[in-house]
């Protein structure tokens, strides 16, 4: 037996370039699986963490390195903690139907112009009707827990079709719509709520859903007031009044076609003295 996995000098590269290609395999559906979630900003803050422990041991700041290598004990478990939802995520991903096929495709296509005038036209018109909606759109990573926990759709976006869900009785207007590219994928889905204390606290529950879910994943949301038939756009926890048409179309060009503002990357506290003076929204 030991003959049939002695490695012979003619195939020992063969091996190993089967190992190394293993495992870019696994790092790659690794990030992708956590790309845009809140997973890659920890993976940031790890990184961040390497690089203050190797600065301060390069310029002999012993008490700071001395700190950071107490840390370094309690940091996996802590990073385990933090990264529970994450990591069943991963593994669901693994062991997924179609993996293979999926790395040749973004989770989300790109959004065309009638989508974009869609969401548009539907949102001023049940804001102006008093009509509470909420729209997910996506932007990176796949919101497949999101999508999960609503009704599945698939349809391509209309505004008939986005107005039938949040008019009137509909079983499906509880809840938030998924949009993935220029397709409807769900509808009726639970989304996370925020808890950040600097949130207006007029604001109710489905704007904190609408901010909660742009916190934890990579992904734009819409939010109509039914009370005060406002329109706000939320992306990377930050929230946007859109008092016109034109400056909801603008605030979701920047945020779905990767051109961000400096004005979006501003302390949360600033958007919310903003809101003040422009008088506040409640959901």
């Amino acid at each position: 037996m030991e003959l049939l996995f002695q490695r012979t000098p003619g195939t020992s590269w063969v091996r190993d370039v089967v190992d190394i290609l293993i495992v870019a395999f696994l790092v790659f559906r690794l990030l992708k699986l956590i790309r845009g979630t809140r997973a890659w900003r920890i993976l940031g803050g790890v990184v961040a963490f390497v690089v203050v422990w190797a600065g301060a041991e390069f310029f002999g700041l012993q008490t700071l390195a001395w700190l950071m290598k107490q840390l370094v004990p309690v940091a996996p478990f802590a990073i385990a903690l933090l990264l529970l939802p994450e990591l069943r995520a991963m593994l669901e991903g693994f062991g997924r139907i179609g993996l293979i096929p999926q790395l040749l495709v973004r989770p989300s296509g790109a959004i065309g112009d009638s989508t974009i005038e869609s969401i548009v036209s539907v949102s001023m018109d049940l804001a102006s009707k008093h009509v509470g909606a909420l729209l997910v759109i996506e932007r990176g990573a796949s919101l497949h827990e999101i999508v999960a926990s609503g009704v599945p759709l698939g349809a391509p976006v209309t505004k008939e079709l986005l107005g039938s869900i949040f008019y009137g009785s509909n079983p499906l207007h509880d809840g938030a719509a998924v949009i993935r590219g220029d397709l409807l994928v769900a509808a009726a889905c639970r989304l996370p709520l925020s808890d950040n204390p600097r949130i207006d606290p007029r604001l109710h529950l489905r704007h904190r859903a609408g901010i909660g879910v742009t916190e934890a994943m990579d992904c734009v949301s819409v939010i109509v007031s039914e009370e005060r038939g406002i329109v706000t756009v939320a992306s990377n926890g930050e929230y946007h009044r859109a008092n016109t048409a034109a400056e909801m179309r603008r605030l979701l060009d920047e945020r779905l076609r990767n051109q961000p503002k400096d004005e979006e990357r501003e302390p949360r506290w600033k958007r919310k003295d903003k809101a003040n003076g422009q008088g506040g929204e409640a959901a």
